[in-house]
């Protein structure tokens, strides 16, 4: 049977787990940032008083640490390639004629905004973050697990029927509001401005002190799963089973069946991605099936 501290400890975990996501996935908040705050309080003092029950994905660990660490360098088990661009109408009409001559079948693209920000792999065992490796070179990038734990939007635990180990890459950002704010304070402090959100985010990911990382208010978007045994075959049901694990997925996705259907995407987002909260600097395009993705080879992506 559990003691006392132990059960407070994992209802009040649960219960701020749930109240994150709500806040951060969802941006449906049900409580007020000073309850939250308290009942933060009330599990760090929880956890203090009762060290044998210390669990590195609490909710706890996201304030982050001012105990500086080198980054340890990782290989990635599958390797982070970069994307082929094409810069005009006809480029996009080219790609389409290159998949559709090379799978000669009918087959469907998947849009999504490009995000401009900097790429992260996360792997995920029995539910848990266990790492997170920046891109680096493609072949091996930087352990940054203690960062990213500081980032609300990236769940430490996930929830509902989710593969045993699984990695899933995506895009970690410096919101505009966030940027301006950071540039006035280094503009009063005279210190040199970032260039861009992209700058900003990445930069503030190499910090040794993830405790200021933790203040910065990075965000995320995920956009792609790997692993031996995903849901589905098909790209946009795999991003489906992740929002309900609780990884925060755009809504900008859209499987298209036809050219005209992916230019009406371009056109639409060319104008509206300037109303958005993060920067983007494009759009991906992406095989649905990845059965097809692997005839094709990665390159038609």
């Amino acid at each position: 049977m559990k003691s006392q501290p132990e059960s407070e400890i994992e209802s009040l975990r649960r219960e701020l787990e749930q109240h994150n996501y709500n806040y951060y996935v969802k941006a449906t908040p049900t409580i007020s940032d000073f309850e939250f705050d308290t009942k933060l309080r009330q599990l760090q003092e929880l956890e203090l008083a009762n060290p044998e029950f210390f669990d590195p994905n609490s909710p706890t660990q996201r304030v982050g640490s001012d105990i500086a660490s080198g980054f340890e360098q990782v290989a990635h088990v599958y390797p982070m390639l970069s994307l082929g661009n094409t810069y005009s109408v006809g480029e996009v009409q080219d790609f389409y004629e290159r998949v559709r001559k090379g799978l000669n079948e009918d087959f469907e693209l998947v849009c999504e905004l490009k995000y401009d920000g900097t790429s992260i792999s996360l792997t995920y065992e029995d539910g848990l973050l266990v790492r997170a490796v920046t891109r680096g070179d493609g072949e091996k990038g930087d352990d940054v697990t203690a960062n990213v734990k500081t980032i609300r939007s990236i769940p430490l635990r996930l929830h509902g029927d989710y593969p045993s180990r699984f990695e899933i890459r995506g895009e970690i950002l410096m919101p505009w509001s966030v940027f301006d704010e950071l540039n006035r304070e280094r503009e009063e402090q005279e210190e040199q401005l970032f260039a861009n959100p992209r700058n900003a985010a990445s930069g503030t990911l190499k910090l040794q002190n993830s405790a200021v990382v933790a203040g910065r208010k990075l965000d995320a978007y995920l956009y792609y799963l790997l692993g031996e045994s995903l849901p589905a075959d098909s790209h946009s049901e795999n991003l489906k089973a992740a929002h309900s694990w609780g990884f925060k997925i755009s809504d900008a996705t859209k499987v298209c069946k036809t050219q005209e259907e992916v230019f009406e995407f371009i056109n639409y987002w060319d104008v509206e991605r300037k109303n958005l909260p993060v920067a983007t600097d494009g759009i991906v395009l992406k095989v649905n099936s990845l059965s097809q993705q692997r005839a094709l080879g990665f390159t038609a992506k």
